[in-house]
């Protein structure tokens, strides 16, 4: 029976005739050893290469908020307390890890490295968005759902991948790393929304520390669900690095759960001001109220890892 991993030339002939080039390869040629090379060093060097595309882009889009914070302190004061509430959560996360608490280094290339690929997000988002805008209705819903939510969770992902995966020795690490993630997409994204508010309120002759401050204390309130979305990616990443056979699958699985979050979320504060009544004080209710859920949802889940821990430490 022939083998079905197999081209059946290979199958019937391999051993009794040269198939070089027709079902079989090895490096023969100069071209072979380039093409041997030339992979080896883009295998090699893929992260490198992302890294340096996250560099560029930041560098095109959001180097301005860093010299705007820079140019004006209070802006990086604001920036740093509206990230409190989101360090905050990943302080817990990481501080009640049950196995050996992760380094600060591996945590903190995550964190620089969820900042550069925000820029990528940050990219698509924008080149994306316009076609959706014509959609009527559900339009904003499915750019959400469709590009949103999935591209902001894929860098965070990355910045994990690419930054604390190689230290990951227990499946929930990857929570840990994941909040990380979440905290340096928040702090640039939050510091981005600052000084778009400092900018447009000083163009506009009005108080622009007062507008930064406002739109500081709202920020504050979302940054928590960053970390709280890529938590979930991160421990779905820890647990496909433990089952090799199915991590493709179980890492596709941990994405669609934080995207399909992320894409609720961003739904409803768009969409519910136009049903119901909305303010100040509503939105934040609502706020607290999605992240209090989605927080107890992660924290069942860590919950069920702990006590199976325990299990395993005490036998």
């Amino acid at each position: 029976m022939p083998d079905q991993d197999s081209d059946p030339v290979a199958s019937a002939l391999s051993g009794s005739t040269d198939l070089y080039d027709i079902a079989e390869w090895e490096p023969r040629s100069a071209l072979d050893d380039f093409s041997v090379r030339l992979y080896g060093a883009l295998h090699a060097s893929r992260r490198w290469l992302l890294i340096a595309l996250g560099v560029v882009l930041f560098v095109a889009q959001l180097a301005g908020t860093v010299l705007l914070a820079i140019q004006r302190p209070a802006l990086g004061v604001l920036g740093a307390l509206s990230v409190v509430p989101a360090l905050g959560i990943v302080g817990y996360l990481w501080y009640g890890d049950p196995t050996m608490r992760e380094p600060l280094e591996p945590l903190a290339v995550t964190f620089v490295l969820a900042i550069l690929f925000a820029s990528i997000a940050a990219l698509v988002n924008t080149l994306l968005q316009p076609l959706f805008t014509w959609v009527p209705v559900v339009g904003m819903a499915l750019f959400f759902f469709v590009v949103v939510g999935p591209i902001e969770e894929t860098v965070k992902w990355l910045a994990i991948r690419v930054g604390g995966y190689g230290t990951i020795d227990a499946v929930v690490d990857g929570v840990v790393y994941g909040a990380v993630a979440g905290l340096g997409f928040a702090t640039i994204e939050n510091a981005l929304y600052i000084s778009q508010g400092y900018t447009r309120a000083a163009s506009q002759s009005a108080e622009p520390i007062a507008a930064a401050l406002q739109t500081a204390t709202s920020r504050a309130f979302v940054g928590p669900g960053h970390v709280l979305y890529s938590s979930f990616a991160g421990y779905y990443l820890g647990l496909a690095k433990f089952n090799p056979d199915d991590a493709g699958p179980i890492v596709v699985k941990g994405i669609v759960v934080a995207a399909l979050i992320h894409a609720v979320y961003n739904t409803s504060v768009t969409y519910l001001p136009r049903l119901v009544p909305w303010n100040a004080v509503v939105f934040v209710g609502f706020v607290v109220a999605f992240d209090a859920a989605v927080g107890y949802l992660l924290y069942r889940k860590l919950r069920r890892y702990h006590d199976h821990y325990e299990r395993a430490t005490s036998a």
